[in-house]
């Protein structure tokens, strides 16, 4: 059985030995880059990898292309091989901060063609609410062949451009709603929307203990945020193309896959005073 979407803490134990299963530890913070590392040295989840949000999970800022661009195809399927991550192979992802750095690593691999990637739901917290130990032990790397056989799941800023506030865009952004109005924006140098779209917190799929809520109240929630359209409408966002990833998970728990992520999100759109901008 492969799992595609969420695993539970008593399945990833059961797997922990289990050769053709990884885990992979993406813990990050925005304004403390170096977060992860540390906190990942300290104790992790016996057996996983470590992947770096700047590093690995994304590619080289221009100035225009966003906080966190796409890394190259090519250089990040050679990234996954060198951790172990061939095409048989069982991903499960995790981090603290409910489900947001995990999501954007769950995102990649589907895009490159990786079906088999999993978030440990209610990532380590859950993980340690059971019980379950820590270890600083850094496990043995043996690479595999990983192919990039990149999918048709994303946008860019020229496909909304041409579709702006017209029934053909439906766009979902996942920022926090004082973020999403133009109010408290700390990260970016502007504040407010791209025009037309609608707001949806990617912490609104979750339950206060971090987990995901049942696959059917996020039907009946993202049916509602729908409004008549087709998941294959749908394009999401967020600051940097990162939180947004969470909101395509939880439309594939909900049973409605097949929506796509505008990768460069806020941070990029923003970096052209030429858009437009709604408050």
């Amino acid at each position: 059985m492969s799992y595609t979407t969420l695993l539970d803490v008593a399945t990833l134990k059961a797997h922990l030995d289990d050769p053709a299963w990884l885990v992979v530890d993406v813990r990050h913070q925005l304004a403390d880059t170096a977060y992860g590392e540390r906190v990942y040295a300290a104790g992790h989840i016996p057996g996983a990898v470590f992947l770096h949000c700047d590093r690995d999970l994304s590619g080289p800022q221009t100035g225009s292309n966003g906080r966190h661009p796409l890394p190259d195809p090519e250089k990040f399927a050679a990234r996954c091989g060198e951790i172990g991550i061939g095409p048989e192979i069982q991903v499960v992802v995790y981090d603290d901060a409910q489900g947001m750095i995990a999501g954007r690593l769950w995102w990649l691999l589907r895009w490159l063609g990786h079906e088999r990637v999993a978030l440990l739901d209610g990532g380590l917290q859950a993980w340690q609410a059971a019980g379950e130990m820590l270890t600083d032990s850094v496990p043995t790397l043996l690479p595999a062949s990983f192919v990039a056989a990149p999918q048709d799941c994303c946008v860019d800023a020229g496909y909304l451009l041409e579709r702006l506030e017209t029934p053909q865009l439906h766009l979902v952004d996942a920022r926090g709603a004082d973020r999403f109005r133009g109010d408290n924006e700390s990260i970016d140098p502007v504040g407010g929307h791209i025009p037309g779209a609608v707001n949806r917190f990617f912490k609104d799929n979750l339950l206060p203990d971090g987990r995901f809520k049942p696959a059917a109240s996020l039907r009946l929630e993202w049916l509602a945020m729908l409004a008549g359209a087709e998941p294959d409408e749908i394009v999401h966002q967020c600051g940097s193309g990162v939180s947004a990833c969470l909101n395509i998970v939880a439309m594939e728990i909900a049973g409605l896959p097949g929506s796509r992520l505008y990768p460069g999100s806020w941070s990029e759109w923003c970096a052209d005073p030429g858009r437009p901008v709604a408050r």
